[in-house]
């Protein structure tokens, strides 16, 4: 029996806008295209749970050095809701702890669940999460039969609306912000409701600042990837599409230097605080932060300081 040849990996730089499939977890999705790619080095930014589907923002080379920026950021899904039924793990994964009969629910008593579930809220996350307890995600703690109390914490929901409902099935709009679950939501729901509820589907639409993304499928990279490396690369976004809405700062060559070795750099009438730093020939250097006519590096691109022999600041 022939061994698979392993992969020769290859530096590589920029952002993939993967459409997730059912099924995998969010590493096993990374890996699956870092190995098609031949990424040296790459990272994900949020993790979705294997039944969901939908954008998962990768990140190669230098662009895992925003990954956390992308992770924070705002996003948007779509659920299928099951009511009348809990899961331990609050999705259609999950073993039935409870079943219930569902109730006639009025237009105005989901209306009132729904905006009590609105704004910036508390919210205990699902057991079986990647949380981190103690140095260790939740589900760890949960598989070996331990007893998990997830802690509270405070999320911000700006919108959750219902697009269909048949008596016994939801289907929901949910924008919100870093560290919210879909999950605890419906299981909130579904106990304001008195019935119960878990997720059967959640599929993420969008994720600042690729809010009307153009997502590729792993059947369609693979079919790409026939027709050379030069193609499958024409798919990757450069780094500097994660930095879309924010603040810039142009500097002069001077300033480019100065940074690259750690220095400030001095740029006319810049926004105060955290900056997206672009160099004259219009190529994004990396993060900094404004004040006071002085832009300071906080994070920079390995070519922002390529050739000085300095890495303080990347």
């Amino acid at each position: 029996m022939s061994r698979k040849p392993r992969t020769t990996f290859r530096p590589l730089d920029g952002l993939l806008l993967l459409d997730k499939p059912a099924g995998l977890s969010s590493n096993q999705a990374l890996q699956r295209v870092r190995h098609l790619f031949r990424a040296a080095k790459g990272g994900h930014t949020g993790s979705l749970d294997p039944l969901a589907t939908g954008l998962l923002p990768v990140c190669f080379g230098e662009a895992t050095k925003i990954a956390g920026r992308l992770l924070g950021s705002r996003k948007a899904y779509e659920a299928g809701v099951r009511l009348g039924c809990t899961t331990d793990t609050d999705d259609a994964d999950g073993q039935v702890l409870r079943e219930r009969p569902v109730p006639d629910i009025t237009t105005e008593r989901l209306d009132q669940a729904l905006t009590s579930l609105r704004g910036c809220i508390k919210q205990r996350a699902p057991i079986y999460s990647a949380l981190k307890q103690g140095g260790e995600p939740l589900y760890a703690k949960a598989r070996r039969g331990e007893t998990v109390e997830a802690p509270e914490r405070e999320v911000d929901v700006f919108a959750l609306d219902v697009l269909e409902y048949d008596g016994t099935a939801l289907r929901l709009n949910v924008e919100c912000g870093s560290g919210t679950y879909v999950r605890s939501l419906v299981r909130d729901l579904g106990e304001a409701l008195g019935c119960g509820a878990h997720v059967t589907a959640l599929r993420r639409l969008w994720v600042e600042p690729f809010t009307t993304p153009t997502m590729h499928t792993f059947e369609a990279l693979q079919a790409i990837a026939a027709n050379g490396e030069a193609a499958l690369d024409a798919c990757l976004l450069p780094v500097e599409a994660g930095l879309a809405g924010m603040a810039r700062v142009d500097i002069d060559a001077e300033g480019a230097r100065c940074l690259a070795h750690g220095q400030g750099a001095h740029v006319a009438d810049a926004d105060e605080g955290e900056v997206a730093i672009f160099e004259p020939g219009g190529r994004c250097l990396g993060i900094g932060h404004a004040a006071g006519g002085v832009v300071m590096p906080r994070r920079l691109f390995r070519w922002a300081v390529a050739g000085t022999g300095g890495d303080t600041a990347s």
